[in-house]
């Protein structure tokens, strides 16, 4: 989340103006613990979201988050 918002910041927005985020987790029962951290970005007003389970991602990481954020 710190990485995201450090590209919404060079694009001259913010977590306030995301419309949509994509997470990918290698597993789910993980859900609870990436939710919790996640709402701490996103208090009011959360933007569309699906978090899909995946079998492998780049890096071996665990979870990646993708947004769409208006610049305006």
């Amino acid at each position: 989340m710190e990485n995201l918002g450090a590209i919404l910041k060079e694009a001259s927005t913010d977590f306030s103006k995301v419309i949509k985020c994509s997470i990918f987790i290698r597993d789910m029962d993980d859900f609870v613990k990436i939710n919790e951290i996640y709402g701490k970005y996103f208090s009011k007003n959360a933007p569309a979201r699906e978090t899909i389970e995946v079998s492998k991602l780049p890096k071996n990481g665990n979870i990646e988050i993708s947004c769409i954020a208006s610049v305006h």
